[in-house]
């Protein structure tokens, strides 16, 4: 199997295993556009297909516990640091969900974000997805902003991002964005500057 085959054959693993679609956006342009894409981000191809492979290891823990775990919990990983998002049934279905990403080889970090289910309407799920979609679509189409270098979840109003900003003026820029989308109730930002990765 090529190397590009392998990138795919692991992309759409994670995909169809996911319940954030967040990490698959940069690729539905097809083939050719979608390596553009991921060739342009700033950790580079190689740390796409690591990446990739962090998700769908993660998910396959995750189907081998237990379906409503993948159905609760978002996932979004970024150079090994992993983030988890989304309301867990119980303290136990949080806690297994952390000690399982954990395990899957290549994690660098875990940062939990994984709330408690407070009985959380579909009215609820469909306001933060638009919530995303709506920051989504705005720094898409700001020239400043290098988008496809930011993932986006939104729980109970609160917008989580991370990734990774060519400046602080770009991430400023982003964060403002985030904030003035109505029915955000705060922007938790797990941003990296690319000046900090490169010294």
């Amino acid at each position: 199997m090529t190397g590009l085959s392998r990138l795919w054959t692991m992309f759409a693993l994670a995909c169809v295993a996911g319940t954030s679609l967040s990490g698959c956006g940069p690729l539905v342009l097809g083939t050719a556009g979608g390596a553009a894409v991921v060739a342009s981000q700033e950790r580079g191809f190689s740390g796409f297909v690591s990446d990739t492979e962090i998700r769908a290891r993660i998910n396959s823990l995750w189907l081998q516990h237990s379906i409503d775990l993948t159905n609760r919990i978002g996932l979004t990983v970024d150079q090994g640091r992993v983030l988890l998002t989304g309301r867990a049934a119980d303290a136990q279905m949080r806690l297994d969900a952390v000690r399982l990403a954990w395990q899957a080889d290549g994690v660098k970090e875990v940062i939990n974000e994984i709330q408690i289910d407070n009985g959380s309407s579909i009215v609820d799920t469909a306001r933060d997805t638009w919530i995303s979609t709506q920051i989504r679509s705005r720094i898409t189409f700001d020239a400043n902003i290098h988008s496809q270098n930011y993932s986006i979840d939104t729980v109970d109003g609160v917008v989580y991002l991370m990734g990774v900003a060519s400046s602080q003026e770009e991430l400023n820029n982003v964060l403002q964005h985030a904030r003035s989308v109505p029915n955000v109730q705060r922007v938790v930002s797990y941003v990296r500057l690319l000046s900090n990765l490169q010294g």
